[in-house]
């Protein structure tokens, strides 16, 4: 990862180390495909040198509190023309942008970023895949503030930064594919065919799901949302896109690098959402969140886990119900671990609709306010997103 100030607001958290986390030590043939990749990654990019392009920084949204932030970005080469602050232009998805278009700009591993928040610049380091994640101490008032972020001589490029106020005490973490997208797709196959070949515009929200989650920002305005994913970071300005047409809650999105590693040949998405959970924790000891997934496979699992290691940490699970059909195409059901968590509240639906009457039944949302306004997008976010063309629509 990038370089990282560490944090003086991160209070330790007491928490014995996840069990799902498998602690192994690499194999030969798992260094030989880091190697490959990285110089793979080194040959396209000289070729993209000859070709003109430059370093680009493709911003993503980042959290933090009135004291440090969080910032999420990405060192790619691109031309010049196909971003514009940070994002790819809008011409792309007019023509109907589908995922590949994302993972054909080369990273640009260990680059030098330079962020400039509150008036003050700091310099990180990105990691070998050009993503940077990297915690900075920065006086910012709470909501929404932009940071601006350039890269060796790059366009700056700016960043949307959520700043969580001290005294809020809920948020919520979602999780993406078949809790807020809707999905036909055998597991094995979703996050290539939803990252290489999928229209945006096609992809399916699930009903019920955006008023949920803005029911919930209603009566909790300034609670931040979290979007958690297994998703690869290539394809996040896609995702907040699709969040934005479908009227979704804006949010940082934390996904993950796809490839090898220096200790395994693809990265655990279930120790990627475990080690995003705990940082939560850690980054906001005051807050209790709030967990959303499905029941496919694993978030049960991953969330009861938690509640376990964090029961001071968790308000409610929610659990969105599969169809048969989409059950089976993700591997089955995971196991009910209800009873597991004592204390903790579940909720299990097939839509938001129902989730939401499970909520007020908790008294988390209030049975009299059945509607909520919309929550406006930073205007930064705005800019990378187009109306839907006909035919295009939801």
């Amino acid at each position: 990862m990038a370089d990282r100030i560490p944090a003086p607001h991160a209070a330790a958290v007491d928490a014995p180390p996840s069990p799902l986390v498998e602690e192994r030590e690499p194999l030969i043939t798992e260094h030989v495909a880091t190697m490959l990749q990285d110089r793979w990654h080194a040959f396209r990019r000289k070729s993209a040198i000859r070709r003109g392009l430059m370093p680009t920084v493709m911003s993503f949204t980042g959290y933090g509190t009135t004291g440090w932030i969080r910032v999420l970005s990405r060192v790619v080469m691109a031309p010049d023309e196909a971003f514009e602050n940070g994002r790819r232009l809008a011409k792309m998805v007019e023509d109907g942008m589908r995922g590949w278009h994302n993972f054909t700009s080369p990273p640009v591993p260990y680059a030098l970023v330079q962020i400039t928040a509150g008036g003050q610049s700091f310099t990180v380091r990105a990691d070998r895949g050009g993503l940077v994640d990297a915690v900075v101490e920065a006086e910012l008032e709470p909501g929404w503030q932009t940071v601006t972020l350039q890269s060796n001589g790059s366009e700056p490029a700016t960043s949307d930064v959520y700043i969580v106020d001290d005294h809020v005490v809920t948020g919520v973490v979602s999780d993406v594919d078949d809790t807020v997208v809707v999905t036909y797709l055998p597991r094995p196959f979703l996050a290539a065919w939803n990252s290489f070949v999928l229209d945006e515009h096609a992809r399916t929200p699930t009903p019920g799901m955006a008023v949920m989650l803005h029911r919930l920002l209603d009566q909790q305005p300034a609670s931040p949302v979290i979007y958690l994913s297994t998703g690869a970071w290539n394809v996040a300005q896609t995702l907040s896109r699709f969040l934005s047409r479908n009227l979704y809650p804006f949010g940082p999105l934390l996904l993950t690098s796809w490839g090898p590693t220096e200790d395994r040949w693809f990265r655990s998405g279930l120790e990627h959402k475990v080690s995003q959970l705990d940082r939560l924790a850690r980054d906001y000891p005051g807050v209790r969140w709030l967990l959303i997934g499905d029941d496919g496979q694993h978030d049960p699992e991953i969330y009861a886990d938690f509640a376990r290691r964090h029961p001071d940490k968790v308000r409610a699970i929610v659990i969105r119900q599969l169809t048969p059909s989409q059950a089976v195409l993700a591997g089955g059901r995971a196991n009910d671990p209800r009873d597991t968590t004592p204390g903790v509240p579940w909720c299990y639906g097939p839509d938001g609709a129902t989730l939401s009457r499970q909520l007020e039944d908790l008294g988390i949302l209030d049975a009299g306010r059945t509607e909520a306004r919309p929550q406006t997008w930073p205007m930064t976010a705005q800019l990378s997103v187009v109306a839907p063309e006909a035919g295009h629509g939801r």
